[in-house]
């Protein structure tokens, strides 16, 4: 199968809709995001700002480097020997492969692919992959880094993928296991687990709000 830029995609590509993170928007208010190109609306400009100062914050820097250097250690007990690949769910496991991976003392290659539900919404949709790892999986030990392990779908559609190219093994780290029952794929945790969070709309280290606020220095929950 292939999609509209060229891209082979694994049937698990065809997923019904499910939400992953929040449903509607946590704040309640209608809000206008800007398309592609443009810029920050006033509206949307103070919602961000008003996310950002009224949110809580779950996990300073501090104790997230914390957390990344146990699981490193876990990584590395593990999989030292066996010349994995890294593959970087984008954009979400953007930070959390670039904290994680220089900790990891030990041969590896990296590389990334670009599987999303969101489209920088808050509902989530049918995955579109938009771009796939260059690195040949097969006969490969693969561990995939994302951001969350929310209701598990994305993640769990793209270990079938690696594992449909040939990966001999294939393990997922996550951030932050978002504590619920609504986990609806068969993957339901990690194999490695930084952090464990409550049941809200989180952002912050690769987590967006609404595109937004992945850079934000911390793990934080929209206000209720």
């Amino acid at each position: 199968m292939t999609d509209k830029q060229g891209l082979k995609q694994h049937p698990t590509a065809q997923l019904a809709q499910h939400p992953e993170q929040q449903d509607s928007d946590p704040s309640g208010e209608a809000s206008v995001q800007p398309s592609p190109g443009q810029g920050l609306t006033q509206a949307f400009r103070q919602e961000l700002q008003r996310v950002m100062a009224t949110a809580d914050c779950l996990f300073s820097p501090e104790e997230i480097d914390q957390a990344l250097i146990v699981v490193a250690e876990q990584i590395t007990t593990r999989l030292s020997d066996s010349n994995p690949v890294l593959l970087c769910v984008m954009n979400g496991g953007l930070v959390l492969t670039g904290q994680l991976a220089p900790k990891l003392s030990f041969p590896l290659q990296l590389d990334y692919l670009h599987a999303t539900r969101y489209r920088e919404k808050l509902s989530g949709s049918d995955l579109h992959w938009r771009a796939l790892p260059a690195t040949a999986l097969s006969g490969r030990t693969v561990l995939i880094l994302d951001d969350i392990l929310d209701e598990g779908e994305t993640l769990a559609a793209v270990v079938e993928w690696c594992q449909a190219e040939g990966a001999k093994e294939v393990m997922t780290a996550v951030l932050v296991d978002k504590q619920h029952d609504r986990k609806s794929a068969w993957l339901k945790q990690a194999d490695f687990t930084a952090l464990v969070a409550e049941d809200r709309y989180l952002f912050g280290y690769g987590m967006d709000y609404k595109g937004y606020w992945r850079n934000a220095p911390g793990i934080f929950a929209v206000a209720d």
